[in-house]
């Protein structure tokens, strides 16, 4: 179980990345806490549903089987 985060800056691809706890990526802020998940398929999901209107990758380093672009 780790606790996830949405990077609420935009990557220059046009994503918003969602980062697990221990990423060299995990933001300190201007990010959306989605909460504790045991895998990044559930916290991509509610970040999808929290934030429809965003392009929502995972990160490639630490939720990279939900990374795909």
């Amino acid at each position: 179980m780790a606790n996830y985060r949405l990077n609420l800056n935009q990557q220059s691809n046009g994503d918003y990345e969602v980062h697990a706890a221990g990423c060299i990526y995990y933001p300190t802020q201007n990010y959306d806490d989605l909460g504790v998940f045991s895998s990044c398929e559930p916290a991509v999901a509610e970040a999808k549903k929290k934030h429809a209107y965003k392009q929502i990758n995972g990160c490639k380093y630490c939720s990279n089987a939900c990374h795909t672009s």
